[in-house]
């Protein structure tokens, strides 16, 4: 009896930690102004720290939600993945027209998240891999997004609304899409990179020293 108590108390750890350890809590951009059809700029918290998030486009977009507004973020495609919770009620850059975008981070932020609204017909690719990590109903119905065969980008059959994923560190992401009446989207980041303490730094040029002697003395004793 003991011995089948154990065992089921391991299965319920092991379940726990299991799940656990793929929910990821995303901190999404609070987008706050947009001075013109082409660009928009928010800020994003990570625990105590604001990164400051940029969007420009080589095409107009349709519309910028900094405040207010219809949210298009429901249903379940956001939640059905690893990610725990969906982006925030409002804010959203709905693309019109086809071209580059460029999403950059005031400082190097470690797995991007793209949440995805109404993505329907749409060729994108990122140039870099992604992953799918959630889609499924939402505001404008439902689509699937098919992977390219490089991986870095999808094409959209149905309207698709879901997550996809950057596994990685980014300064910048860019991505291309083609024109549609609009499809919308928002940008959230799992955590930020660490930035070296001082020491850090110290040790990496006492290293650096050692090498360069070592060096030295190796070309004099040739």
């Amino acid at each position: 009896m003991k011995r089948i108590i154990q065992l089921a108390v391991g299965s319920l750890v092991t379940i726990f930690f299991s799940t656990s350890a793929f929910a990821v809590t995303v901190s999404w951009t609070d987008w706050t102004t947009s001075t013109d059809s082409f660009s928009a700029s928010g800020d994003l918290l990570v625990g105590s720290t604001t990164v400051g998030v940029g969007y420009s486009g080589t095409g107009a977009h349709a519309f910028v939600q900094t405040a207010g507004g219809a949210n298009f973020w429901t249903g379940s495609a956001y939640t059905n993945g690893t990610v725990d919770n969906a982006p925030p009620a409002s804010d959203i850059v709905a693309l019109s027209t086809g071209g580059t975008v460029t999403i950059t981070f005031s400082q190097t932020v470690v797995d991007s998240y793209i949440g995805l609204v109404s993505w329907n017909g749409n060729t994108v690719d990122f140039g870099v891999p992604i992953v799918i990590d959630s889609f499924g109903p939402g505001y404008w119905g439902v689509g699937t997004p098919i992977l390219n065969g490089t991986s870095t980008g999808f094409f959209g059959s149905g309207e698709v609304h879901g997550v996809i994923r950057l596994p990685g560190s980014f300064d910048s992401i860019t991505f291309t899409h083609v024109s549609e009446g609009w499809h919308g989207f928002t940008v959230g980041v799992a955590g930020i990179a660490p930035v070296p303490e001082p020491e850090t730094y110290a040790m990496l040029l006492a290293g650096l020293g050692l090498l360069g002697f070592a060096a030295r003395r190796k070309k004099a004793n040739a």
